[in-house]
């Protein structure tokens, strides 16, 4: 028998530690090769952590909630591999303890099992060779359980995307079988109602993972930076007349909501107000003005809100966009979503849909300087060339860093945002 420490790798860049949102295995529980070990959140990004071996789990560090720093120990593992060195340390990663040094004392232990042999991981012992095949051509990466798997249920592994670090797992087959045939598995039929609460029942729950991530980044963006509201009524009739004649002409592209529109109208006005689209640097006092648009876009998830980043939004037409919104919603939603497609924005675009209400005040996605909220759409009377007549109203909040941002500027950016949207034909012309 022999040992396997499983470290946190890095997963991503700049990242210090991350924090233990769920455990999917107990101390003394067996597991196979690439099974579930751990979700991992950071940068309001989960990364699931698979079992680099097969075994049985020793010890493994921490509880939900806890905080653990990239390059300690996550996991050890008892394998049946014959003995064989610890692979050396990485650039920048202490060595781990000799023979006789105490463990960790955050790690939690089998008893009279934590005796043995560290091993390597597989992955570090295989030279670069290893990453292609003798006949040529590159190797997907991918455990034997996985191969085998994907060979039983006759799937090339080539044609299964990775969620992570280019390596496939089974949860990326899982994926890739649901959507190659006619759409997702059935729902399990719906357990019984839950009995009612005693009434004074209180219920303590733990603020942790996305929820404190949520919690952390709004509470700071609140108490440093000075928020500076602006709220505009826009005439969206012709507008949606136009998304309504385009939806119908659409054949097999991606049906269109008015956010494309939207964030087209964005991208064409920020280039005159070059404060608006950056990102605030308080503690060096620099602000980095951005030529690119990398437009982030509020969305709900069962696992709270996040924001994935439309990188240069001004490179794209309204049918571009429209899909890259739903396929970025669409990863954020399964917690498929990438550190790169959750990071780098340079301003945020909020929306409730229908239930928008009727003005709000959205919170800054620091380090950005502002955020443009959606409200509902509603028909109204309005006076159009001396005519009553029944309009298509919509309000747009925003929010401005008043430390960068002057509010003749916010102002003069919605109204152009505006000018834009209630004359559409302007989004087209060059």
């Amino acid at each position: 028998m022999a040992r396997h420490t499983f470290k946190l790798p890095d997963i991503g860049e700049g990242i210090a530690e991350a924090e233990i949102v769920a455990w999917h295995v107990q101390v003394g529980e067996m597991v196979e090769e690439d099974g579930p070990l751990a979700d991992m959140m950071t940068d309001k990004a989960t990364v699931e952590m698979s079992a680099p071996v097969a075994g049985r789990v020793i010890e493994i560090a921490g509880a939900v909630g806890d905080q653990i720093a990239i390059g300690s120990v996550l996991a050890v593992f008892e394998t049946e591999d014959e003995e064989m060195e610890s692979p050396s340390p990485a650039a920048g990663e202490s060595p781990g303890p000799g023979p006789g040094v105490e463990q960790d004392p955050g790690l939690r232990q089998e008893p009279e099992k934590a005796s043995g042999t560290e091993t390597s991981d597989p992955s570090v012992r295989k030279g670069p060779e290893a990453a292609h095949r003798e006949t040529g051509g590159p190797r997907v990466l991918a455990s034997p359980a996985v191969r085998a798997r994907a060979k039983d249920l006759g799937i090339d592994l080539k044609d299964v995307k990775s969620a992570q670090d280019d390596r496939v797992r089974h949860a990326d087959l899982d994926a890739h079988l649901r959507y190659a045939t006619s759409g997702p598995a059935p729902a399990a039929s719906a357990a019984a109602a839950p009995a009612a609460a005693e009434p004074g029942t209180v219920e303590e729950v733990r603020v942790m993972g996305m929820r404190r991530r949520i919690a952390e980044n709004m509470a700071e963006s609140k108490r440093n930076i000075p928020h500076f509201a602006y709220v505009e009524e826009i005439d969206v009739t012709e507008i949606e007349r136009l998304r309504a004649a385009m939806n119908a002409d659409r054949g097999q592209r991606t049906k269109l909501t008015l956010l494309p529109f939207l964030i087209r109208a964005m991208t064409r006005a920020l280039p005159d107000f070059p404060m608006i689209n950056a990102r605030y640097d308080d503690a060096a006092g620099v602000v980095a003005r951005h030529a690119s648009v990398h437009l982030g876009f509020a969305t709900q998830t069962d696992n709270g809100l996040t924001v994935p980043v439309i990188r240069d939004a001004q490179a794209r037409d309204v049918w571009g966009l429209a899909t890259e919104i739903v396929r970025l919603a669409d990863a954020a939603r399964r917690g498929k979503a990438t550190r790169e497609e959750l990071t780098g924005s340079t301003i945020t675009l909020t929306s409730l849909g229908p239930i928008g209400g009727i003005v709000s005040t959205p919170v800054i996605n620091r380090p950005e300087v502002a955020i443009v909220g959606v409200n509902r759409i509603v028909e109204r009377p309005a006076v159009v060339d001396g005519q009553i007549v029944i309009r298509k109203l919509m309000n747009l909040s925003s929010s401005f860093d008043h430390r960068v941002v002057d509010g003749w500027d916010a102002a003069s950016f919605i109204q152009a945002v505006r000018r834009l949207i209630e004359t559409p034909a302007l989004l087209f012309v060059d």
